[in-house]
This record gives C-alpha cells, sequence and structure tokens, in this order.
C-alpha cells in the first residue's frame, strides 16, 4: 500500500507569481470538525512542511481553507471579490501522495489533484 500525505502550492495568477505570505489552515471534517495544522507559504508558494505527513494520515474528509482575500489586501490593500476559499476534499489510504494546487486571483480560483 502507498503511503499517503496531503500537500498544497498556490500561485498568484493576477501577478504570476508564487503566493508567498499566504495562510492556509487544514481541518478534518468529523461531526464537529478539528483545526489540524496552520501554515503561512513560503517564497514558492509552499508550505515548509506537509499539510498531513504519512505518520499522521487518517481516511476522510478534510477541508483546506486558503486566506485569499488577505493575500492579496497583503499586496495593494484591496482583498478583492474572495475572502476565505475552503475546499473540502476526502483522502484515501493508500492512494498516494495528495498534492492540491490552488491557482487564485482576487476574482477567481481553481484547483486539482496534483502529483
Amino acid at each position: 500500500m502507498k503511503a499517503s500525505a496531503l500537500s498544497t502550492h498556490v500561485l498568484d495568477t493576477a501577478n504570476g507569481v508564487p503566493a508567498e505570505g499566504m495562510s492556509v489552515e487544514l481541518w478534518r471534517i468529523d461531526a464537529s470538525p478539528v483545526l489540524l495544522r496552520r501554515a503561512v507559504t513560503n517564497a514558492d508558494g509552499r508550505t515548509d512542511e506537509l499539510l498531513l505527513p504519512p505518520e499522521e494520515f487518517a481516511a476522510g474528509r478534510y477541508e483546506l481553507r486558503f486566506d485569499v482575500g488577505a493575500y492579496f489586501a497583503s499586496r495593494n490593500g484591496d482583498p478583492g471579490f474572495l475572502g476565505v476559499v475552503a475546499l473540502n476534499v476526502g483522502l484515501q489510504a493508500g492512494a498516494g501522495h495528495y498534492h492540491v494546487p490552488l491557482l487564485c486571483s482576487p476574482w477567481a480560483y481553481s484547483t486539482y489533484r496534483g502529483s
């Protein structure tokens, strides 16, 4: 069985750069959601540590919360249209590495399961 883990990468598509300094939270979605980790993206738009390393991985529903509005407000004083972008994802044991990129601007975002 492949070890599973979770990582992310955030790209600022409005400015064509990695989104350095964006706050990211990882929540496990159970009957009562539990905050597992808070991180801030580095100069490459990634978190320094895995959001969910193999030794902590458990199958289930998770939510990644990206503070897109605060990121854009810190760059130009205008948070734009988006605030916190929440991505609710289902993770399965043995499915390998989950990489969830976020491509964002102040007005739109897209995501996918990367590798």
